[in-house]
């Protein structure tokens, strides 16, 4: 096969690549960071997308960020392959403080009782029995009202800063396009 390693990669190998680039974060980030400025759309829609990708993914709804993203992007008439990119600041590392800024700022607006700081007895039984029941009123609901106000904060902000970083480097490219000589038609 034509672009077949001839080394095969190892389970950890694979896992690590997961969850670590390969190369180093700053050259990720800065590929992402291309990603979204090289898109073609208005600065409002690329803005958009991504403030609905940053906002889905502070939900603790975790195989249904595309889709809402996508659904939100829609609505708003952002960009939906920059709402994509914007569902990309959940990862492994990011996941674990959001979820715990989601639950004690849920926590603290439901004004509710601190669990004990363990799982409960039938924590394992209600999920893989699917039982949400169990675990609503303890982690889930206040996780998902903490999550608005998280997740509008950061969208906010996310829009902010994207919509001025699109808005210069499609100036910037509109300049550097007007500068350059007009080639002449081919005979």
């Amino acid at each position: 096969m034509l672009f077949r390693r001839r080394q095969p990669e190892t389970l950890s190998q694979r896992l690590r690549a997961a969850l670590w680039p390969r190369r180093s974060w700053r050259r990720s980030l800065t590929y992402m960071k291309k990603r979204v400025l090289r898109l073609r759309a208005t600065p409002h829609a690329i803005a958009a997308g991504v403030a609905a990708g940053v906002f889905a993914t502070c939900t603790p709804l975790l195989g249904f960020h595309f889709v809402m993203a996508f659904v939100i992007a829609y609505l708003i008439r952002g960009s939906l392959p920059a709402a994509a990119l914007g569902c990309l600041i959940g990862n492994p590392l990011t996941y674990p403080l959001i979820w715990g800024a989601t639950f004690e700022i849920g926590r603290f607006l439901l004004a509710a009782e601190i669990p004990d700081g363990r799982a409960p007895e039938s924590l394992g039984a209600a999920l893989s029995h699917g039982d949400l029941a169990a675990i609503w009123a303890p982690y889930l609901k206040p996780m998902l009202i903490g999550s608005i106000p998280l997740g509008l904060a950061f969208a906010l902000v996310s829009y902010a800063l994207v919509l001025v970083g699109v808005r210069s480097f499609q100036a910037a490219r509109g300049h550097k396009t007007a500068a350059a000589p007009a080639a002449e038609p081919v005979p």
